[in-house]
């Protein structure tokens, strides 16, 4: 059961590297941003998929480790993947679909709702500014269905 790489999977793969990143994320009503930066590693697993390593700075103390899986399902036609961190027992399971530029991959998934009850629907968005920076977004979408940006940074590689 062989799986030629398609356009989709070459899209991953600029992924690949070494990266450094700084952000920011709300912390609630009345108190400021949290700034944060860490490193992550992408490498290739194949031709079909990449594998994200992350270690960084979490927003109020401490040290945040995450793994992030992605591919693209060719038989469903959409992007696909895995998010965990330390931080969290959820593992947060990822479909998606890049937009009509190929520049900007979002990907959906659903975990625990920031009021601690409940799930909620939440977006990565990752932007391919070129070869060697990428924006990363994250929202959470409402009970009203608005969407609510809550962190985003930006992405860049080393060496």
């Amino acid at each position: 059961m062989q799986t030629d790489p398609q356009t989709e999977h070459a899209w991953l793969q600029q992924l690949v590297g070494e990266w450094t990143y700084e952000g920011e994320c709300l912390m609630g009503p009345g108190q400021p941003n949290a700034s944060f930066r860490g490193r992550e590693t992408v490498r290739a697993v194949g031709g079909l998929w990449v594998v994200g390593d992350g270690e960084g700075e979490m927003p109020g103390g401490g040290t945040a480790m995450t793994m992030i899986t992605l591919g693209f399902d060719v038989k469903s036609g959409r992007f696909v993947g895995t998010w965990i961190g330390s931080m969290s027992s959820h593992l947060w399971v990822y479909d998606g679909a890049l937009d009509d530029s190929g520049r900007v991959l979002t990907l959906t998934a659903e975990g625990p709702a920031f009021t601690g009850q409940g799930m909620a629907t939440y977006q990565d968005i990752s932007e391919i500014v070129g070869p060697d920076e990428r924006r990363f977004n994250a929202r959470v979408r409402g009970a009203d269905g608005e969407w609510t940006h809550f962190m985003w940074s930006t992405y860049r590689r080393v060496g």
